[in-house]
């Protein structure tokens, strides 16, 4: 047993580049592991200021200074940012505040037709049956109160804290963007020289998770904007809200769409009850979804993040249940990291091998 370990490790692990790799690889899990809560602006930094580094890259290909580029850059993300927060957080906030209100009369009018299923369906449930269930969603509505009263007394040091983010945030945007060269080059006089494995997996992930990033917030961005048009057509309450989240459920593939389901469907519900408008909306929401897949998802992301339906979900699983919300939002470009490695340690190995061959038969 142990020797055939030793031949496993010998044999994979005999390659400094990949054994450099995979120290740098978990080195980046584990800090992000344990520090990851305490670094959360420096990490939405990152990522904000990664995807506009694209619109600063574009600026330049038009002859234009890098500084002028950043400054051009950030003043736009910078509008962006405040017509999302005078204009939009007020919405939301009316909204929340609303659903919290109605809460108690749709939960009353969800209880009395559970009440009625007994009755319709005798051979399938009983009465007993509802009242236990209608007791276990007392107790989790109620633990749920419970946890957004004591959420109140840190409301005040949670509103510090997006205070901090909101001026913390942008400023390190700035500096991400201005000295992307500075801060990349110090990063990699840590590492050895010989980091072409490192430097090949890099450039593939770079480029597709760049591609990935963007077309998933692109996508985000008209199916937020498609979903509010429909609902305000349709009269849907909450409109805003809604199709904020059926927006959001395009960045988690195949469950995010799943899950949204049943809210657009209960709200439509307590609004209508069985109607043509209640039919109209599930109708309306299945169309936007299936125009999502296949027309889309396929235009933005074509070509990028080829992974098997079956992978994306074990990623959105794992790293979900490792980082909680933001392992879902990051799940499919950590797993295209992993397929980038993958896909290069055995590149590299065939290489290894047909060279070994060529000056096999050479000699």
């Amino acid at each position: 047993m142990f020797e055939l370990l030793r031949e496993w490790i010998d044999r994979y692990f005999s390659d400094p580049q990949f054994v450099i790799l995979s120290f740098l690889i978990v080195l980046g899990f584990v800090f992000i592991f344990w520090l990851g809560d305490m670094l959360i602006p420096v990490f939405a930094s990152i990522v904000i200021a990664y995807l506009l580094d694209g619109m600063v890259v574009a600026l330049q290909r038009w002859r234009t200074p890098r500084m002028v580029s950043v400054v051009v850059v950030f003043l736009l993300f910078m509008t962006c940012l405040l017509a999302l927060i005078i204009v939009l957080l007020p919405k939301f906030s009316r909204q929340v505040g609303q659903l919290l209100q109605e809460l108690p009369t749709m939960l009353a009018t969800g209880q009395k037709e559970l009440m009625l299923l007994p009755q319709r369906y005798p051979d399938l449930i009983s009465e007993i049956q509802i009242k236990q269930f209608l007791n276990f969603l007392n107790s989790e509505f109620t633990s749920l109160l419970q946890r957004l009263l004591s959420s109140t007394v840190a409301s005040v040091r949670g509103l510090i804290s997006v205070l901090v983010y909101l001026v913390l945030v942008p400023f390190l945007v700035f500096f991400f963007l201005k000295d992307k060269t500075k801060i990349t080059d110090w990063l990699t006089s840590f590492l050895p020289d010989n980091r072409k494995l490192t430097t090949d997996v890099w450039q593939e992930v770079n480029q597709q998770i760049g591609n990935y990033i963007r077309g998933k917030l692109w996508e985000l961005l008209i199916i937020w904007a498609v979903s509010w048009v429909t609902f305000q057509l349709l009269g849907l309450q909450f409109s805003m809200l809604l199709s904020f989240f059926v927006g959001l459920s395009v960045l988690v593939p195949y469950i995010g769409v799943t899950v949204m389901f049943l809210p657009v469907m209960l709200i439509a519900y307590f609004q209508w009850g069985w109607s043509s408008d209640f039919a109209y909306t599930i109708i309306a929401y299945t169309v936007i979804q299936l125009l999502d897949g296949n027309l889309l998802a396929p235009l933005l992301l074509s070509e990028v993040v080829n992974l098997h339906p079956v992978a994306i979900i074990v990623a959105v699983l794992l790293f979900g249940g490792l980082w909680g919300i933001w392992g879902l939002f990051f799940a499919i470009p950590l797993a295209t990291l992993v397929h980038a490695v993958i896909k290069a340690w055995f590149d590299t190995r065939a290489t290894a091998k047909s060279s070994g061959k060529v000056a096999d038969s050479n000699g």
